[in-house]
């Protein structure tokens, strides 16, 4: 069942009930279609200034991802591949059956599992941000050390993060986003967070999905980035012979790169 939230000739904002569970997308733009996924911790207003640019000459689908901006939760823990099958279901819900993906960190997990299930119908792929490779054993005990942390005071978890994704140079140049981004991660809920931390942490190494993928395949990376190494970016771009681009920045090239991104996407 769909309901609609509002509505204009450009630009759709919807809901989409998958397991009777809300969905919160946006639409808008003609012709092939482009899929955003947002990373942990944010959602599908991380685009918003993207859109207009992107749906120019395509149609754009940004996507509240479960737990996070205004998708409700599905289950205890919020596998890739979970949330890669909602996406599906939404894309057939709106008959798509074509679309390229750009996802950062987070959301790049889950275009890999995307394709890994329902590869035949993807474009392209896009990490932005992001990594093939599954969690490390110290990655994996610093998502249940997260857990406890959000249990105790989701608040201090969330500055924490948003702080950690940012250089330390950048944090005074962006402290107007930083502390948006911490509004708005505070309104999710704790459950949702959880589910995606849990998430992470039980997702599988995709490099070779990645490798074997015949569409499109580009990975843009920030040359500080505290979470994906650069290192790790372009041995993953070698082995899955992918093409590589490196912005000056940390984890954040949505905000810290915002018009070389721009212009490498339109």
């Amino acid at each position: 069942m769909e309901l609609l939230v509002y509505i204009c000739p450009e630009y759709r904002k919807m809901i989409y009930h998958y397991n009777k569970v809300p969905i919160f997308y946006t639409i808008s733009g003609e012709g092939p279609v482009l899929v955003l996924l947002h990373g942990f911790l944010e959602s599908s207003t991380m685009w918003s200034s993207y859109v207009p640019s992107f749906s120019l000459d395509r149609t754009v689908l940004a996507i509240d991802l479960p737990g996070h901006g205004k998708s409700g939760c599905l289950a205890p823990v919020h596998s890739m591949e979970m949330m890669a099958d909602m996406v599906y279901a939404l894309l057939h819900h709106l008959q798509i059956d074509k679309a390229s993906f750009m996802g950062h960190s987070m959301g790049g997990y889950v275009g890999l599992a995307y394709i890994e299930a329902y590869g035949l119908e993807v474009e392209g792929l896009t990490l932005l941000n992001s990594t093939t490779r599954k969690d490390t054993l110290e990655q994996k005990r610093n998502r249940d050390r997260a857990t406890r942390i959000v249990l105790e005071n989701k608040g201090v978890f969330i500055g924490n993060v948003m702080n950690l994704l940012f250089i330390e140079s950048s944090h005074q140049l962006y402290s107007t986003e930083i502390a948006a981004l911490k509004k708005e991660a505070m309104g999710f809920s704790t459950e949702g967070i959880i589910a995606a931390t849990q998430g992470m942490k039980d997702r599988p190494d995709r490099t070779d999905v990645f490798q074997n993928f015949k569409g499109e395949k580009l990975i843009i990376c920030g040359d500080e980035d505290p979470v994906v190494p650069i290192s790790v970016s372009k041995d993953i771009a070698a082995a899955t012979n992918s093409r590589l681009i490196v912005l000056n920045g940390g984890h954040m090239s949505w905000i810290e790169n915002f018009g070389e991104l721009l212009k490498l996407c339109t």
